[in-house]
């Protein structure tokens, strides 16, 4: 350890005054934009509309102080474990210097947008009184060129591809070790194929997954469930994802359809669904979006009319992952229209057939076009027409009408949380292929790696993701725990879909021309990087509802 370092004791000493002193001024922050947008002592929607920047700002400064928390909190439980080593302590030091640092300097919101503390009507003198001592001396011995050259000296010798310790229980690390040997032996090999044909992931992967328990991690014993956290989910969506995006995101779709009928259906969907979304025999899809909607789900007009024992449902929906293979659709519909907005909107328990690329969709009054996407394939996109398509009645969702929006705003916490998990499986794929690049490329006689700003750009990714990685557990064990949160779980999205960016950014970068070539695994990993700051929440919608939690809770 150099001998400019604090020792590790100061260091946690330090991490927790400098959290302090972050949310103090975040605080400050809050109570500075929420003058600018409200009116009669409430949020005005035009002024929030009007001071978007400033919104949207304060929910990237807050995501930054849970950051700074959340490493803290690593830290802290890492040590008194006995598990705080010499790479844990590199990757907590340059992310806790770096993102001060950016606090102070301007955080990237997007690459041309960086938010300045001055952006929230912050003055100089403002910021100086809740500057504290330790906010400096973690700048000055976080992200130096000593720290970040002994961190990828340190992963060189790493034959593991996550960096550090994550501070797991040893349950959650053995689930790591075997979908790592699954991804690595029955995906990794094929990924590559699948994304430039095209291809959906094979039914044989499918089954293994489901052998291995993927769709019934987190769901109860009773329906033939694992009973696992969250936590577990975040892991395996990792693994997978880090393997393929589409094979880690096939998961999504049963854990969402689980989630809504288990918070949401009766005793006999429950029965009926449950324990075949577990064991893999039903493959569900989420049928949501609409072409003029986007975000907007409660403007939605698909309608579903009510016929004697049945509804009959028209309208068109877009962005449909993985529908032609899936048995159950959990269809978001208008089954009231004089209700405005998301009272008259319910939820469909849709059965269909499965059909195949020749036949996409065998049922009556349903068709649908494929969308061709750069990346995140292997399960396919499609906009869907409906045109009479029947739907028992029995199949409406807990029974009663106009509960829909509802929810399926319960299963976002969730579904956000996963979406986190997945974009650092994603942004731990770019940093893989980063380093083995940069370890074997020469160029003037000496490996690529040896070159700073080569070095420093995997170093940065290592640490990023780590700090993704803690935000995201940090809103799962908040979900396990029964207590709300969306405010969490919105950070790590926000958070790690920028990370995953970046990282495949970075990454194609390192290694030059050759990362522009398809047969090189790291331009497929672009493409998939690029959808995450778009899904589950674009990162301005993301960044929208962060800060309206803030602002309305604030003082």
């Amino acid at each position: 350890m150099h001998s400019t370092h604090p020792d590790r004791g100061r260091l946690i000493s330090l991490a927790r005054d400098a959290t302090g002193a972050l949310e103090a001024l975040l605080a400050d922050a809050a109570r500075k934009v929420r003058a600018r947008v409200e009116l009669d002592g409430r949020i005005a929607g035009k002024r929030f509309d009007a001071e978007q920047r400033a919104a949207h700002g304060l929910a990237w400064l807050a995501t930054y102080v849970e950051a700074v928390r959340q490493l803290a909190a690593y830290a802290a439980r890492m040590t008194e474990a006995g598990r705080f080593g010499d790479l844990e302590e590199l990757i907590v030091r340059i992310g806790l210097g770096e993102y001060i640092a950016q606090v102070a300097g301007g955080i990237p919101m997007s690459q041309g947008e960086i938010l300045r503390l001055s952006d929230l009507g912050l003055m100089t003198g403002e910021i100086a009184a809740r500057w504290s001592p330790a906010l400096d001396l973690l700048i000055a011995s976080g992200n130096t060129v000593e720290n970040r050259a002994r961190l990828v000296e340190l992963m060189t010798r790493q034959p593991a591809v996550t960096i550090g310790d994550c501070g797991l229980d040893e349950t959650l690390d053995a689930i790591r070790d075997e979908m790592r040997k699954f991804a690595d032996s029955e995906v990794v090999p094929h990924a590559q194929s699948w994304h430039r044909t095209n291809s959906y992931i094979p039914y044989e992967i499918l089954a293994q997954m489901a052998e291995l328990g993927v769709f019934s991690l987190t769901l109860p014993e009773e329906f033939g469930g694992m009973g696992l956290g969250k936590e577990s989910m975040c892991v395996v969506s990792e693994e997978l994802s880090r393997g393929y995006i589409g094979v880690g995101s096939l998961g999504t779709r049963s854990e969402i359809a689980a989630e809504l009928i288990l918070n949401s259906g009766t005793d006999e969907q429950k029965q009926q669904w449950l324990p075949k979304i577990a064991s893999g025999e039903i493959l569900p899809t989420a049928v949501f979006t609409e072409p003029n909607t986007g975000s907007d789900l409660a403007s939605l007009r698909t309608r579903a009319a009510r016929e004697g024992d049945k509804y009959i449902v028209h309208g068109n929906k877009t962005w449909i992952t993985h529908p032609v293979r899936a048995d159950l659709m959990t269809l978001l519909v208008r089954t009231n229209p004089k209700e405005p907005g998301h009272r008259g909107l319910s939820m469909l328990l849709a059965e269909k057939p499965r059909g195949t690329d020749q036949d996409p969709f065998p049922a009556p009054g349903m068709s649908g076009t494929e969308i061709e996407v750069l990346g995140y394939r292997g399960m396919k996109e499609y906009e869907i027409a409906f045109d009479g398509f029947e739907v028992k009645a029995e199949n409406l969702l807990g029974g009663t009408e106009g509960l829909g929006f509802k929810q399926l705003m319960q299963t976002f916490e969730a579904a956000r949380i996963q979406t986190a998990a997945r974009a650092i499986g994603v942004a731990q794929a770019a940093m893989e292929e980063a380093l083995k690049y940069a370890d074997s490329r020469v160029q003037f006689g000496e490996k690529i790696i040896g070159f700073p700003r080569v070095a420093d750009k995997i170093a940065l990714m290592a640490v990023e993701i780590m700090i993704a990685r803690q935000i995201t557990y940090y809103a799962a064990r908040a979900k396990d725990e029964g207590r709300r949160c969306d405010l969490e779980a919105g950070m790590a999205k926000l958070l790690a879909a920028r990370v995953a960016w970046a990282s495949a950014d970075n990454a194609v970068q390192i290694h030059g021309g050759n990362g522009f070539a398809l047969e090189y695994p790291i331009s497929r990993i672009l493409c998939d990087a690029r959808i995450l700051n778009i899904f589950e929440g674009a990162a301005e919608i993301q960044a929208q509802v962060i800060a309206r939690r803030l602002l309305d809770g604030s003082n």
